[in-house]
């Protein structure tokens, strides 16, 4: 079992992600997560370049989110990504925090599956390439 699945990255709302009240507009949440798990991939080589060059496609097939606090404009931003599951699926947990305060703004997660490039067809079980990349074992 690896030591650590998780990643934090720190990043502040730019202008164009705001509504006229200059709170981050809800959809642009997710392009946050998409950045924290896009560097947690990468810490293991198995981002989506290198997903497809493995064979496989890993879609996202369920994303849940749950505004706590208004995130604005300019605002220092926390946004942690942890793989809590590979078995089956890919599903990760997110939490975006104020980095000053350290206050939960956000919590969401996200569900993505393998789906063989080749022939389009979802695989139920997680290929052993994501195993070999995250360095964890079958149980």
């Amino acid at each position: 079992m690896p030591t650590d699945l998780s990643i934090e990255i720190e990043l502040s709302p730019a202008f164009h992600d705001c509504d006229p009240m200059q709170v981050v507009w809800h959809g642009n949440y997710f392009r946050y997560l998409e950045l924290a798990r896009c560097a947690l991939l990468q810490r293991f080589d198995y981002d989506y370049p290198q997903m497809q060059a493995s064979g496989w496609l890993w879609p996202v097939v369920d994303a849940r989110i749950k505004y706590l606090r208004p995130l604005r404009y300019g605002q220092k931003l926390r946004v942690r990504a942890e793989i809590v599951e590979w078995e089956n699926r890919l599903r990760l947990e997110y939490r975006i925090h104020d980095a000053g305060s350290g206050e939960k703004l956000t919590s969401a997660c996200t569900v993505q599956v393998a789906v063989d490039a080749a022939s389009g067809e979802m695989q139920y079980v997680s290929p052993p390439v994501l195993w070999e990349r995250l360095g964890v074992k079958p149980a």
